[in-house]
């Protein structure tokens, strides 16, 4: 029995797609354990990222990215985005997950859902790694951020301060 009341289902969203036929134009991106890519960035050996489907691959939808964090690896404090939600979703290990008011422990198979203006943050304290997958919609380029915190200790505090603001982090004192 669904619990659907099918008379309050919401419209959907106004075709995008308008050519009269259909395309073949899905694409397949391999995991490094099926003979797929390795990471495409790592950060100080304690996180590998994995950028499935960048803004440039989606047309803007979403980014989709694959976070491995190496164990007791950290993560980001408490922050917000402006222009973009934020998911996550536990592939493996345990993730300390801030939903703005506390720190909950994420196992395999949480998710956890962050609209724009929702504080929050995520890290790894445990001693083993963690997998996650973040959603970012509509998709930015999240990609020159992850890479552009290894400069971070290279700038001034303004300097600092622009990056994060052009990178949509806004992080609570």
């Amino acid at each position: 029995m669904s619990l659907i009341d099918p008379r309050r289902v919401p419209p959907y969203p106004p075709a995008r797609y308008t050519a009269p036929e259909p395309e073949a134009s899905a694409w397949l991106r391999r995991s490094p354990e099926n003979g797929g890519p390795g990471p495409d960035y790592e950060s100080f050996g304690l996180v590998e990222y994995h950028y499935l489907a960048d803004q440039q691959a989606t047309d803007g939808d979403y980014g989709l990215y694959r976070v491995d964090i190496a164990p007791n690896g950290g993560g980001p404090g408490p922050h917000y985005h402006r222009a973009m939600s934020e998911a996550f979703f536990v592939l493996s290990g345990a993730i300390r997950l801030y939903d703005g008011t506390d720190w909950k422990d994420g196992r395999t198979g949480d998710f956890l859902y962050v609209p724009p203006g929702g504080i929050h943050g995520f890290r790894n304290e445990a001693d083993e790694p963690a997998s996650i997958l973040m959603l970012f919609a509509p998709g930015a380029p999240r990609e020159h951020y992850f890479e552009g915190l290894a400069q971070l200790g290279d700038l001034t505090d303004e300097e600092r301060r622009d990056f994060f603001i052009a990178n949509d982090n806004f992080f609570i004192e």
